[in-house]
């Protein structure tokens, strides 16, 4: 468009009335509000800041929070049904999450008219909760048999914390590869072309049964349990510290605590494990390390000289995933 037709376009924009919502339009496209200035440098504005600002704790206040991160980043292959707000459920409609799926498309409709989100996708913008709940919801209104292709947020919208029921925790099936992709439907030559490739990259991963939100996994030449924890960073911190200056932070013979990471605000503890480990052998050592913590995180003693430099040591070793 010229530069005259342009300001042609801004002139005839409607104006709305003050108590009318704005609608979001293209950012060079005349704003709504019929100011003459183009959306993005009018109402436009905010959105954007919006879809910019980083939410450094996306799930908080999300049923099962810890289990979300785990299966946003350590877990390859997962699935949980998800139970919706009243306002947002349609009746006969099943909504399941996945951990990713073809072609990395944020969510699709079956044919069934079941809907799959993806939670493993590159996010929109700085609040993965949003961006979630903005693909499952263009799901919800796709027709039957129709992915949810990649789209840029068009502004503040609800969130996870908004779409879903509060009541309702995930219950999460972790499976060998990425096969549910195709249950009663063929996807066509583009598909199995991606299950092929996912499934060649799946790492053994399994949920531990006795504590929430602990994943063991074996690599070509390793194991390691990944342990997403609830508890406020710091008093974590310091209750870590404390279980490894007393040599209390393993989970048995042949294990090594090195350290933790840190996944959408909440600390991710991780251990070394003898390569012939299994997850059924961790159930009760996890019990057990879940009630020294316990009693660690108890404590309202100062840390001794020797646990602020445990301390310090896992400060160190610490990495931040967004």
């Amino acid at each position: 468009m010229g530069k005259k037709a342009a300001r042609r376009a801004a002139v005839t924009a409607p104006v709305l009335a003050p108590d009318e919502e704005v609608p979001v339009v293209g950012g060079r496209e005349p704003c709504p509000c019929g100011s003459g200035r183009r959306y993005k440098a009018c109402h436009g504005r905010g959105a954007g800041r919006a879809a910019d600002a980083l939410v450094r704790r996306p799930f908080e206040g999300v049923p099962s929070e810890c289990d979300w991160v785990a299966l946003r980043e350590v877990v390859p292959a997962a699935t949980s049904p998800l139970a919706l707000a009243p306002e947002h459920a349609v009746e006969g409609v099943e909504v399941r999450l996945a951990t990713v799926l073809p072609m990395a498309w944020p969510a699709l409709r079956r044919e069934s008219g079941e809907v799959l989100v993806g939670l493993q996708t590159q996010a929109g913008s700085g609040d993965v909760s949003r961006d979630v709940a903005h693909a499952l919801l263009r799901a919800l209104a796709a027709e039957p048999g129709t992915p949810v292709p990649p789209a840029g947020l068009p502004g503040p919208g609800p969130r996870l914390q908004d779409v879903l029921d509060p009541s309702a925790p995930l219950r999460v099936t972790v499976h060998e590869g990425f096969d549910f992709w195709v249950e009663g439907a063929d996807g066509g030559p583009e598909v199995a072309a991606s299950l092929e490739r996912a499934n060649a990259a799946v790492v053994p991963t399994e949920r531990l049964t006795s504590v929430e939100a602990a994943y063991w996994c074996r690599l070509r030449d390793r194991a390691h349990l990944r342990w997403v924890l609830p508890h406020p960073e710091e008093a974590l911190l310091d209750a870590l510290a404390r279980l490894h200056a007393a040599g209390a932070s393993g989970l048995g013979g042949g294990t090594r605590f090195v350290g933790s990471f840190r996944a959408h605000g909440l600390l991710v503890p991780v251990w070394d494990l003898p390569l012939d480990s299994s997850a059924e052998a961790l159930e009760e050592p996890a019990e057990a390390w879940g009630r020294r913590l316990d009693e660690a995180l108890a404590s309202s003693a100062p840390l001794t000289e020797a646990e602020r430099g445990a301390r310090a040591g896992l400060l160190n070793r610490q990495l931040t995933l967004r």
